[in-house]
């Protein structure tokens, strides 16, 4: 395989694997809006989404950064440009995640469905914004990757 090849076979990659996860994140925050659920409610769908994605996405966030990065070394000019700031943007996500969102992860997994803690609704808050803020900047990274993609052919 030459260098394009593999190249390629790298930007198919990322472009797929961003989908996924910035796909996930919108997802959850289109369809999984907990302001309306009761605790009980909450703390089951938070427990559930918790165990599912909690080491899946992180670790999916990461080899998209990898594989942004590595594009970016490989690139030159706008492209590189663009690589750089979806790399930013997706280790901005990242960090969210980690010191945002995860934090109040632990916490809620130490809840009883049936007695969650007395300040459920503001840490679900807080957890809500911390999610939008990631979605965001997650939209960000895979859009200026896929301007980065749709470029490199110009």
């Amino acid at each position: 395989m030459n260098r394009n090849s593999i190249t390629n076979v790298v930007w198919f990659a990322l472009l797929l694997l961003a989908a996924l996860l910035v796909g996930t994140m919108f997802g959850i925050w289109v369809g999984f809006d907990p302001a309306a659920l009761s605790a009980q409610a909450y703390v089951e769908q938070q427990q559930n989404a918790i165990r599912s994605l909690n080491t899946f996405l992180p670790a999916l966030g990461a080899v998209c950064i990898a594989l942004t990065v590595a594009l970016a070394v490989l690139s030159q000019g706008r492209t590189r440009g663009w690589l750089a700031a979806a790399a930013t943007c997706f280790v901005v996500a990242g960090l969210i995640t980690r010191f945002g969102n995860q934090p109040i992860n632990a916490v809620v997994m130490t809840w009883s469905p049936a007695a969650p803690d007395p300040r459920w609704i503001d840490m679900r808050d807080t957890w809500w914004h911390w999610h939008t803020a990631r979605t965001l900047f997650g939209i960000v990274a895979i859009s200026f990757a896929l301007v980065a993609a749709l470029g490199r052919r110009s």
